[in-house]
């Protein structure tokens, strides 16, 4: 089975998942971005979450000319990512070989039920006695096969396969993220997971990133200090380069609107803005059902459009008088402080007040809102979109949020605008996964 990975890399976590051509989410995990710390190492995390994904699942990494399984009557097949990597050399006599890079080695005598994967990575010590372990760095997998259990730890956090005999399984990093947590009630397609039989082949990788990314080259053309040395890095051509597979890369709210747009809020139509509102503001405007870039790359940049609720406050791109500075998560939570507001600790605590009534917390979401909704309305009068699609962690704050969002955009909009929908993103993290998933499909011959 043909699959791709799609890649969301953003200041505080980079997610990944393995996804289907029907867009289906077959597995995901995550890792906390190493933001502080380069791109090198940014590159890095991305390429092990996306090598622990794989691997939990059964699942190859290859190139369109790899070759999976040439006679598995007589044991043998192989797998090749820039001409180099054999999986399974002889099922026979219980040998085979992985060798990604030239390095790792896979299968070294199933006769005797040992296994290794690259130094110092270890899988299976023993089969007959019903253990195994894959380390790389403090990943283990398949603590006891004895009794079908089995793990995949990374980050100290993400597990895989629980109790398989129970048809549960989790894929998850940092704590967060599960997956199928029981195959038989279908949360997870057992034809596109189960039933891989460890034949799935991920042939591209899409990617959505913070920052302003040019597709056409693959290069991020320059982003914000929340990726530290981000601006300027070979994104497509460092991701290929160590992955050996065919990637696309693009903006990471570019990424959202494409899932969105694929299997959610905007499902159907071919015009659409979409807004995503968290540590900042950005937005992707897609007409005809493609998303428009602009002849910079820098086009959905919202943030940085002056409205005059934010006349004279600092904008994290170094400008003044952006509606980033108002509407954002940490403008949000920067003016209630500025108010005095010592009662909430971050910006759901300022909902919650909110939605129960306190007065200095119900204002700063409605002039946040109110100054995010106006200029939403005047984008509306210069795309004429069919549907509004409005995401990101701000758009969680509820009503006290919504209602003076949704006025503002009535205000500024055209007569032939008034009945546009303006809808909450369906698919939260999972959108620009799948955008991004999409992205490498489209991009596959």
């Amino acid at each position: 089975m043909s699959l791709v990975v799609g890649v969301d890399i953003g200041g505080t976590k980079i997610a990944a998942a393995l996804v289907d051509h029907s867009g289906t989410l077959l597995a995901t995990a995550t890792r906390p971005t190493p933001a502080t710390e380069g791109p090198d190492a940014i590159l890095t995390t991305a390429t092990a979450l996306i090598h622990t994904l794989t691997e939990s699942r059964g699942v190859v990494i290859a190139a369109g000319g790899a070759e999976v399984g040439r006679d598995l009557r007589d044991g043998r097949g192989s797998v090749g990512s820039d001409g180099g990597a054999e999986f399974g050399g002889g099922l026979r006599d219980g040998r085979g070989s992985v060798r990604p890079a030239g390095s790792a080695e896979f299968g070294r005598d199933l006769r005797d039920g040992r296994r290794s994967v690259g130094p110092p990575a270890e899988a299976g010590r023993d089969l007959r006695e019903g253990r195994g372990a894959v380390e790389s760095g403090s990943a283990e997998v398949g603590r006891d096969l004895h009794d079908r259990q089995g793990a995949v730890e990374a980050a100290g956090g993400a597990e895989v396969g629980r109790g398989v005999r129970d048809g549960r399984g989790s894929v998850g990093a940092g704590g967060s993220a599960e997956v199928g947590r029981d195959l038989r009630d279908g949360t997870v397609d057992p034809a596109g997971v189960g039933g891989l039989g460890g034949r799935g082949i991920v042939t591209a990788v899409g990617v959505g990133s913070a920052g302003v990314v040019d597709p056409g080259r693959g290069v991020v053309v320059s982003a914000t200090g929340a990726l530290a040395g981000w601006a300027g890095t070979d994104l497509r051509g460092e991701l290929s380069r160590r992955l050996g597979v065919p990637v696309v890369v693009g903006n990471d709210v570019h990424a959202h609107a494409l899932g969105e747009q694929w299997r959610g809020a905007a499902a159907g139509r071919e015009d659409v803005l979409l807004v995503a509102v968290g540590t900042g503001v950005g937005a992707s405007v897609m007409l005809g059902g493609r998303v428009r870039h602009g002849a910079h790359a820098v086009a959905g940049h919202a943030g940085h459009v002056p409205v005059a609720a934010a006349a004279g406050r600092p904008c994290p791109c170094g400008g003044q008088g952006h509606v980033e500075a108002v509407a954002s998560g940490p403008a949000l939570i920067g003016e209630y402080r500025r108010r005095g507001g010592t009662d909430a600790a971050d910006l759901a605590g300022v909902a919650r007040l909110a939605a129960a009534g306190d007065p200095l917390a119900a204002d700063v979401l409605a002039e946040g809102g109110a100054a995010l909704g106006s200029l939403i309305g005047g984008l509306m009068n210069v795309i004429d979109p069919e549907i509004v699609v409005i995401g990101g962690g701000v758009a969680g704050c509820g009503e006290p949020w919504w209602r003076p969002l949704r006025a503002a955009i009535a205000a500024e909009v055209l007569p032939a605008l008034r009945d546009v929908p303006v809808e909450p993103a369906a698919l939260a993290g999972a959108a620009a996964l799948l955008g991004a998933a999409r992205m490498a499909l489209e991009a596959s011959p």
